[in-house]
């Protein structure tokens, strides 16, 4: 029997079918998300949520049992799409410093989506709970109890801030349309696709950041309720002068970043070179 080589697998089908459905459920989650922050921002009886509460909106909504189903293929699909990028490297990244550091970030990916794909397979099966976001606070107390832990929060943290400049970076550079397949667009497409990719890739940026200086500010003090999650990084921009403006701006960037990753799921190249 000859076995799929790692190129091969890289290429299959299946994996192509499952990243796009992934690409389509992280777009409908991030959408969510803006859509309940901009329903909070100007009193519209939204909330500020994560990933995790998006799901449990989700699972608490009509044929919640079936769309959270759905959600959790989707998210292991995405998380499969990425540990391919990270492993055989379908991208064509290559092994120096650069393409490294991407790659780890895509493992990284990987495993937070993962870890999104059983949260709705929990709650598929009834054992998700009803307490809130899963807090940045529990896993940043783990980490700060391990050796040299605090240091490990600190480090966590300036990576978070470094991937949220990425992040910024690449909404100015709009360097996402290389991997487009941008002929099969028309020119509305193409231009509306680099506006809300833009925009999308700002928002994440802002909130990275946030959630970057709140881990530092956690190592500094040694305080692991000093961290925040993207819950909590939203209910820092309500709570500045101007907040529900403030909010409402990178939420309409979150609802961006979902449409964003609808076009990826139709005209992303899988894999880029293809």
């Amino acid at each position: 029997m000859n076995h799929p080589s790692p190129q091969q697998a890289a290429h299959s089908d299946t994996v192509e079918k499952l990243a796009r459905f992934g690409y389509a459920v992280k777009g409908v989650v991030y959408g969510l998300i803006g859509v309940l922050a901009v329903m909070a921002a100007f009193g519209s009886g939204g909330e500020t949520s994560g990933s995790r509460g998006v799901l449990r909106t989700i699972a608490d909504g009509p044929f919640g049992q079936i769309l959270v189903g759905a959600a959790a293929i989707g998210l292991f699909g995405y998380a499969l799409w990425r540990f391919v990028q990270a492993f055989l490297d379908p991208d064509n990244k290559g092994t120096d410093a650069e393409g490294v550091i991407k790659r780890i970030g895509y493992f990284g990916s990987g495993v937070i989506y993962a870890g999104l794909g059983w949260a709705a397979l929990r709650l598929l099966l009834g054992n998700g709970g009803s307490g809130g976001e899963s807090g940045a606070d529990t896993w940043t107390a783990k980490l700060m109890a391990q050796p040299f832990g605090v240091w490990l929060v600190g480090i966590a943290g300036a990576i978070t801030i470094g991937i949220g400049l990425y992040q910024l970076y690449k909404a100015y550079e709009a360097e996402f349309f290389d991997k487009l397949k941008t002929g099969e667009m028309s020119a509305t497409e193409r231009t509306w696709t680099k506006r809300v990719g833009q925009a999308g890739l700002a928002a994440r940026g802002v909130v990275f950041g946030i959630i970057g200086v709140f881990l530092i500010q956690a190592a500094l003090t040694a305080n692991p309720e000093e961290a925040r999650g993207l819950e909590g990084a939203l209910d820092t921009l309500a709570a500045q002068p101007y907040g529900p403006y403030l909010l409402g701006v990178v939420a309409l960037g979150f609802v961006a970043y979902g449409v964003y990753c609808g076009v990826l799921a139709r005209y992303r190249r899988i894999p880029a070179g293809s």
